[in-house]
């Protein structure tokens, strides 16, 4: 590994501060946490701005840096409160800012120039066009997506370090089984917006796999079939950091401070070994101590190419803990297990029985014959009388990791002097030197006493000021080395030392968080708006995926086609398992507008993108129509002289966001179906700089996920061009029998829609209204024949708007999506 990397960031969760304190003392270099609103984890239990400002010192003193979350899409309503946060955040001493919306991005840039802007791993960025992105957005660290193989992040890291960013990658936590940001799961189907910072995790619920064409369900591994295993890079951290990574973050900020101590503790402890050129794999027990913190099972995934079974916990949702072995007999009110790991007062158990869980808390250590552990078992509780011989069990809570937030804080050492002269002042000056991942700052601070007179009694001695400069009692300090200058036979008072010893001790702190505490909020000068203009006419346009669907899509009256480039490019290799030909290209209209993926891996070994030579950027041609996803492909679209479009997948939620697209130089902005009427007209009711669009009719994209989800059938060769699962039609079937359209793509990646489609036909003029001149018809899953009816009935309802003459009928088996309901 290179000197060079050889200090890695460790950046920790904290939910509360207690978490923070946890993280502090466990050797987290950076902590990221929240407060209250505008935070992907609002269920934490976040801060306050008086705990904000506690905690930044609290970790400034002992050199950790503090980074705030402000990772959600901001609504235009209330973009002027995020903003003030951001602002009063950057007084109470934050060192930076997680961002996931580009309008609040670009304003605190413009209005915060001194803070640090990190991009939030909700941007997407998967590729060196996002790097690109985030850099002339003014970033100074981004995020990468999870879904990244660690040649992917060396490739990205480089390119980043060109630009003058850092490369931040998560290296322990949860998995989203879909690219975060691109969640609509629990938004859709429960009103809980994962980029609200309010998931409900319909990912951990159970699912069956469903087969329409042969009309059964198929068998599985498991039931949770969008639960990935957690992420564990403890055992690769050495190649990882050998990327030229900067950071490595730690997800887990609805944890308990127990675990964010066992975490951050195991990896300091990996990462320092490794910096000192030791050894730099886990050794059990710091294996155990992490699947005792939390775990659903391990796995590097994408890192080291992982995308199929071995990643996910199909089995089960939620922590698994450390097993114990199998129930070796049962009594009438307990069970024994002999196990070779130690158990402890307060540990809680789990027994998986045949009809599901038990939970047991040890209240007490029994040893019974043949060194079983006595289990008490209360057979009155369902889940307890079904607690049989050959049970397996778990561990998963040890409470010998609990975490207990004392008086034992790290202390900053510091190197005392005192000046003992007679005829001159009493003097004590520290000197302290804070190091933050590889970087020493160096502080010193003075006090001064009374005139040093000739002793009346006994002299006092060097080794008793040593001993009563060193009584630094609950200040974050430690007396690590002490020199004085003492002349003999003179006198001094202890409660002098006392006093000049906390005075200088303050104003060395005083001093450490001068930098923080002298910020200076200038006034927020308004942003310089574009020009708008209200559009005259509305467009109506069909999303469609195969030439048939086009030629009928065209017929019913769409003036504007877009086809994915991958359709294009390989046809119906999409959805049937068979290879593209150019005679297939042909059977589209003329003046087609092509539509990049949302997800673009870099063409480079090892991605999908190299294995299958696709590059779907041929499309980008000057002067030409081109519908892109993601900001990186936007600048990137623009840069090629493409007239770029940006779709949904990039959430625009806020003026501010509308302004920084337009002078990008996007020619149209695709709404977030997040945005309710209201929200829409915010952005358009008194026009736009950019012409507004939403897709109406069709159904909802859920999930983009690497991971196929096809492959829960059994083993899979990969080959997705002629995968003979594809061609049949499958569904994700939930608890309540709704089912979900599972469609994979010829890159092996999974698309999760709707279980009910989209219908707003019928409000269509109150969108025009708002500011919509373009609507969409998403045609994914629809034949030739259903694609005409669905465009002729927009086409209708447009007409009617145009001639003011009403509007078409609701659809009683449809959604309105959230045009009227809203998220949280």
């Amino acid at each position: 590994m290179s000197i060079e990397n050889a200090h890695v960031e460790l950046l920790a969760p904290a939910g509360n501060p207690t978490c923070l304190h946890a993280a502090v003392k466990a050797g987290a270099d950076a902590v990221y946490l929240g407060l209250e609103s505008f935070n992907a984890r609002r269920g934490a239990g976040n801060f306050t701005y008086k705990t904000l400002r506690e905690g930044c010192d609290y970790a400034h003193l002992r050199g950790v840096k503090i980074y705030l979350t402000l990772n959600t899409v901001i609504m235009d309503s209330e973009f002027k409160q995020a903003l003030e946060v951001a602002r009063q955040a950057w007084r109470a001493g934050v060192d930076a800012f997680i961002v996931q919306d580009i309008g609040v991005a670009s304003e605190i840039v413009r209005t915060l120039p001194q803070a640090r802007l990190h991009i939030s791993t909700q941007m997407n960025t998967h590729n060196l066009a996002g790097i690109a992105a985030a850099a002339s957005l003014g970033a100074a660290r981004i995020t990468l997506a999870r879904e990244l193989a660690l040649e992917e992040i060396r490739e990205c890291a480089s390119y980043a370090r060109e630009l003058g960013m850092e490369v931040e990658v998560f290296a322990h936590g949860a998995l989203c089984v879909c690219y975060s940001g691109q969640c609509l799961l629990s938004s859709l189907i429960g009103g809980r917006s994962a980029n609200r910072g309010m998931c409900a995790q319909a990912c951990r619920l159970p699912y069956t796999l469903h087969n329409r064409a042969v009309r059964k369900d198929l068998p599985s591994p498991g039931e949770y079939l969008l639960s990935p295993r957690d992420l564990c890079t403890i055992d690769i951290l050495e190649p990882l950091i050998d990327c030229g990574i900067s950071s490595l973050k730690i997800e887990g900020r609805m944890k308990a401070p127990e675990y964010v101590y066992s975490v951050v503790k195991t990896y300091r402890a990996v990462l320092d070994r490794i910096a000192s050129g030791g050894f730099s794999r886990a050794t059990e027990e710091e294996r155990r101590v992490l699947a005792e913190a939390f775990s659903r099972g391990f796995t590097t995934a994408y890192l080291e190419h992982e995308r199929g079974n071995d990643m996910m916990g199909y089995k089960r949702p939620n922590n698994r803990g450390v097993s114990l072995g199998r129930i070796g007999r049962t009594s009438e009110n307990a069970a024994y297990v002999k196990s070779e790991k130690r158990l402890n007062p307060g540990d809680i158990l789990e027994i998986w029985t045949g009809k599901g869980r038990a939970t047991v808390t040890l209240d007490e250590i029994k040893i019974a014959s043949q060194g079983m552990v006595r289990i008490p078992l209360d057979r009155k509780k369902r889940d307890q009388r079904a607690v049989n011989a050959g049970d397996r069990v778990f561990r998963v809570k040890d409470a010998s990791l609990a975490f207990i937030d004392d008086s034992n804080e790290p202390k900053v050492p510091v190197a005392g002097c005192a000046t003992v002269r007679e005829g001159e002042p009493f003097k004590v000056r520290f000197d302290a030197s804070i190091e933050h991942v590889g970087e020493e700052l160096s502080y010193s601070a003075s006090a001064t006493g009374g005139v040093v007179e000739a002793a009346r009694t006994k002299a006092v001695t060097s080794e008793e000021i040593r001993s009563h400069v060193d009584r630094m009692g609950q200040t974050p300090f430690s007396l690590a080395s002490f020199s004085s200058s003492l002349d003999e036979g003179v006198g001094l008072g202890f409660s002098e030392v006392h006093r000049v010893r906390a005075e200088a001790l303050e104003k060395l702190q005083t001093a450490i968080l001068a930098p923080y505490k002298d910020r200076k909020l200038e006034k927020l000068v308004e942003r310089e708006e574009l020009s708008v203009s209200r559009p005259n006419r509305c467009v109506v346009c069909a999303w469609v995926t195969n030439p048939a669907c086009a030629r009928a899509a065209r017929r019913a009256g769409a003036q504007v086609i877009y086809v994915p480039a991958l359709n294009y490019k390989r046809g119906e290799a999409l959805i049937a398992g068979q290879r593209n030909n150019a005679a297939e290209q042909m059977g589209y209209p003329k003046q087609c507008v092509i539509a990049l993926p949302t997800i673009d891996h870099d063409i480079i070994e090892g991605t999908r993108e190299y294995e299958r030579d696709i590059d779907v950027w041929e499309y980008a041609k000057p002067g030409k129509p081109l519908f892109v996803d993601s900001l990186g492909a936007l600048v990137r679209a623009v840069e090629l002289g493409a007239k770029a479009e940006i779709g949904p997948h990039l959430p625009i939620a806020n003026k501010a966001a509308l302004d920084y697209a337009a002078r990008l130089g996007a020619e149209r902005v695709w709404l977030s179906p997040e945005l309710t009427l209201s929200q829409i007209s915010d952005l358009g009711l008194d026009g736009s700089p950019v012409p507004l669009g939403l897709t109406i009719l069709g159904t909802q994209e859920l999930m983009i996920t690497e991971h196929c989800l096809l492959m829960s059938q059994g083993l899979c060769d990969e080959d997705c061009d002629t995968c003979p699962r594809r061609k049949s039609p499958h569904y994700l079937k939930d608890r309540k029998d709704f089912e979900f359209p599972v469609v994979t793509d010829c890159l092996g990646r999974s698309h999760l829609y709707n279980s009910v489609q989209l219908d707003v036909a019928h409000a269509l003029p109150e969108l025009i209204h708002a500011g919509i001149s373009s609507v969409m018809v998403d045609t994914t899953l629809l034949n030739a024949e259903q694609t005409a009816q669905a465009v002729g009935r927009v086409v209708h309802a447009a007409d009617l708007a145009k001639r003011d003459a009403g509007t078409v009928s609701k659809p009683a088996a449809a959604t309105s999506g959230h045009l009227f309901r809203g998220v949280s």
